[in-house]
């Protein structure tokens, strides 16, 4: 197999299908048995609601990467508010006013190095997943990650969304996407002690924080 990006019109098609044509076995969040991210358990059990379950997952990635790398006062306070004020303002709207969010089958570490195209028929294959059942835009939040290659081809964003639309408020996706780029972050600052991921996603808590819930001593410069 080739490590090249993926012809991103049969790729993002294929992950769309993915997402569209699963069916949770009871219509929750989550899995039935426990999947890693990398080398540590994720906190996939079953929740009927897309916000409860990211938040508990969200909660679970903080604290390995606090077990992993210590706890930094001004990241935990901020991550505090982002669990407590503004996820509900971000992911309160995809279950309220009558939407509702289906729990579709992600990968759920979909970046570059797991993807192979075969050299001799360009058949794609995606593997070491750590799949759980979710909001399908979960998937993309990887996406935006600065290590990977995907952060500069916006062609795979847009392809992905012609197939499989945004969720409403759609004025909203750009924030979810950040969000969801934090967990992934965070889970790989737990995975590289002192490196940028910590910061990216720091930063990324900040810039929530200071547009949902903010106050006068964490600004942005």
């Amino acid at each position: 197999m080739a490590n090249d990006m993926p012809d991103p019109v049969q790729f993002c098609s294929h992950v769309a299908k993915l997402h569209k044509l699963s069916t949770s076995p009871n219509n929750c969040f989550g899995f039935h048995v426990v999947t890693n991210q990398g080398k540590f358990p994720q906190a996939v059990e079953w929740d009927p609601s897309w916000q409860s379950f990211f938040t508990k997952m969200l909660k679970h990635s903080i604290k390995i990467d606090s077990q992993e790398n210590g706890t930094i006062d001004a990241l935990s306070e901020v991550s505090s508010r982002l669990i407590d004020s503004v996820i509900p303002l971000l992911l309160g709207p995809l279950e309220s006013d009558g939407r509702t969010v289906k729990p579709c089958l992600i990968h759920g570490d979909l970046w570059d190095g797991n993807i192979g195209t075969d050299r001799k028929t360009g058949t794609i294959y995606i593997f070491d997943a750590g799949a759980y059942y979710a909001h399908s835009e979960l998937e993309l939040g990887m996406w935006r990650c600065q290590r990977h290659r995907f952060v500069d081809q916006e062609v795979y964003l847009r392809e992905y969304l012609k197939n499989a639309g945004i969720s409403e408020p759609i004025e909203m996706f750009d924030d979810r996407n950040r969000l969801y780029c934090i967990y992934m972050n965070i889970w790989a600052s737990a995975h590289h002690t002192g490196g940028i991921d910590r910061d990216m996603a720091y930063k990324d808590i900040l810039f929530l924080v200071n547009k949902y819930a903010p106050s006068s001593d964490n600004v942005l410069p």
